[in-house]
């Protein structure tokens, strides 16, 4: 039996999310994400993995845990809305700082906020952390929080923009960031560092330097027109007092964020402005911390992840790269080098301190993401004991390429079913990623082709224009002209998909998410190819989503003001005349990135309309449907779904629907 069977054996599959490596080098600390034992969510704790042995698990509580650090001590820092055992009847709302000891014993809480406490960064005893606050005295704010919450207030009064973030709202309260010394038994003379922010440290990314004396943090600068601009700034941890040291009208500055071990320097990521000429572009930016004068390295890879090297003379850098996710080692003088030879994608970056390893989460399409080890010497690659064994996928990985009409060449992975040859050519399904600037290269628990692959599909997961670790020249193939290019690219690979004869020409299928959606209703009202078309999350009514998304100002850069030319002529929703092809349209009502209205709006056309269609809604879920039911509700329409259209067979309402 595969765990691809039955989709309630996938959901339960436990995932390793994040690695740390410990300053000692003896061991990498992971936080992993497995069911409850109700099956109605999922749960989080922390695992220790050895580097020459097996894990073990060290946090268990019915909130969970997450944002592991190690202390300069080999102590672990996380956080977690568990109750304080030493606190009767204490409160287990938000989340509150924990620290588990490295000799072993209970872990204690160290530290509170009445907004909760989310990343934490810690260097020698100086912890840094960030924390929701409401404006107004410090010491009233969990007496202003009460009422608020016992006069049934959820209004929230804004004043400029934006107003939601992906799922959630902004606001009433506003991101800080604290500093604390570690003492004995919790975290002392914890004091605001930014009083002044606002709304600037917004979804900010932050570090500290290795003396503990400074935080590296973006800082989001507001502007008139709705417009902003994301510096990078340097605040004192004694007085608190800040400067600009990386600003530039033209860039952003963000994470990923490294500070070198020496603290002269700090990598980061430099994002250009976009326009309706001048599309996307992301590259590693080093800077001086002391001057701010710095340089772009790497040109072409869009950073992902980074960690110095210990002598910092370089950096490993994770980037996209040609349907993987390699590591690169980027010396400061000198070109960059490929560090990693395999098709994997790697994140969570670790370099030892002996300069001898690095340590990093593997995965690829077909493997499930667990820890390895790369000689830094060698490039050779050790896969280490995980604490969620990796599930054996039921079919094989194939890499296929194709010429689009303006010569570029559009490369995509194929997956294919067991079984699938010319005596039996597998039914075809087209999946398109989101993004739109990303890349198929990695093992996707929410997008998961093998579990199509188990009822007999073949998968075609293409890379075409907008698609990241390709060069700049992919994306710009693509800016401004999101459908018509990017259908080119897909018909020429999905004609050389069909063109082999271990697939089934004639069963043909197409879905995808977010962009991957906005290009499966553009194909549904401009190809009578497929025979069915899942469109997830997807952008219907380009002016309509252009102004009720949670970042307008992003997309009115490459489509412009609204009304502009771009909007009419490549909204799917003009075509809405030309769709005869069946479709299952699927929404989450929490989603903000892309607003329910997108397929509310393609749900009412489809049905006035007369096209024969499905509408699977979810009233609690976002951009991704994230809660095991639903997910299984999910899979199980959408293979209902295709099994009508595609397969031939009779509709059957799934169960978990019914």
């Amino acid at each position: 039996m595969s765990a691809f069977d039955d989709i309630r054996d996938y959901v339960a599959i436990p995932r390793v999310l994040s690695l740390k490596l410990s300053p000692d080098g003896s061991r990498l600390i992971s936080v992993v994400q497995a069911l409850e034992p109700d099956g109605k969510s999922y749960g989080t704790a922390l695992w220790a993995i050895p580097v020459d042995g097996e894990p073990y698990r060290l946090t268990r509580s019915a909130k969970g845990e997450s944002a592991a650090v190690f202390t300069d001590a080999g102590d672990v820092l996380f956080t977690s809305a568990r109750p304080d055992p030493t606190v009767k009847d204490a409160a287990d709302e938000v989340p509150a700082l924990w620290l588990l000891p490295r000799a072993g014993g209970e872990a204690r809480q160290i530290a509170t906020r009445p907004g909760g406490i989310g990343a934490a960064r810690t260097a020698g005893d100086v912890v840094v952390f960030a924390s929701d606050v409401l404006d107004g005295e410090e010491a009233t704010e969990d007496e202003r929080r009460k009422a608020r919450k016992d006069a049934g207030i959820s209004a929230i009064l804004h004043e400029g923009y934006p107003v939601r973030y992906w799922d959630h709202d902004l606001g009433p309260a506003r991101t800080r960031l604290f500093a604390g010394r570690l003492g004995a038994d919790r975290l002392e003379d914890v004091r605001e560092l930014t009083p002044d922010a606002g709304e600037a440290l917004r979804d900010t990314t932050f570090e500290l330097t290795p003396d503990g004396s400074t935080v590296i943090a973006s800082w989001r600068r507001y502007l008139p027109g709705g417009d902003n601009r994301t510096d990078l700034v340097a605040i004192d941890v004694a007085t608190g007092e800040r400067r600009t040291l990386l600003t530039d009208e033209a860039h952003d500055f963000g994470g990923p964020i490294a500070v070198s071990p020496d603290g002269t320097r700090v990598a980061c990521a430099r994002e250009r402005i976009t326009s309706v000429d001048v599309s996307v572009r992301v590259e590693l930016w080093i800077a001086d911390l002391a001057t701010g004068e710095g340089r772009a390295y790497a040109p072409g890879l869009f950073p992902t992840d980074v960690a110095w090297a210990p002598d910092s003379s370089a950096l490993y850098l994770v980037a996209d790269h040609q349907g993987r996710r390699p590591v690169f080692r980027v010396p400061l003088a000198g070109e960059h080098t490929r560090l990693t030879a395999d098709d994997a994608a790697y994140l969570g970056v670790n370099a030892s301190a002996d300069g001898t390893y690095v340590y990093a989460l593997r995965s690829n399409i077909a493997l499930a993401p667990a820890p390895a080890r790369i000689d830094v010497a060698t490039g050779e690659i050790a896969d280490l004991p995980s604490p969620a064994p990796r599930p054996e996928v039921p079919g094989t990985l194939t890499e296929i390429s194709a010429t689009a009409d303006d010569g570029a060449t559009v490369r995509g992975w194929l997956v294919l079913p067991e079984g699938a040859s010319a005596d039996s050519p597998a039914p075809f399904l087209l999946w398109i990623h989101g993004g739109p600037v990303a890349s198929w290269n990695d093992w996707q628990w929410r997008w998961q082709s093998w579990i199509m692959a188990q009822r007999g599909y073949a998968v075609l997961m293409p890379d075409p224009c907008l698609s990241t670790g390709y060069g700049q020249e992919m994306i710009d193939r693509g800016w401004g002209d999101w459908g018509p290019r990017t259908q080119a690219d897909l018909d020429a690979i999905v004609d050389v998909a069909l063109a082999r004869d271990d697939i089934d020409n004639e069963r043909v299928a197409a879905m995808g998410g977010s962009f991957g959606g906005y290009m499966a209703n553009w194909l549904a009202g401009h190809t009578d190819r497929y025979q069915a078309i899942v469109t997830h999350a997807a952008l219907w009514n380009l002016d309509q989503f252009a102004g009720t998304t949670d970042s307008s100002l992003y997309w009115q850069r490459e489509f412009g003001e609204p009304g502009s030319e771009r909007y009419d002529r490549l909204s799917p929703h003009l075509a809405i005349g030309k769709i005869t092809t069946p479709m299952l349209v699927i929404h989450g009502d929490k989603d903000y990135r892309v607003p329910i209205g997108e397929s509310l709006r393609l749900w009412w056309d489809l049905q006035r309309s007369d096209v024969e269609s499905k509408f699977l809604y979810f009233p609690d879920e976002n951009h991704w449907i994230l809660k095991p039911g639903n997910v299984i509700a999910w899979y199980e329409t959408v293979l209902a779904f295709l099994a009508q259209h595609v397969l031939g067979e009779e509709w059957k309402r799934p169960d978990s629907v019914a």
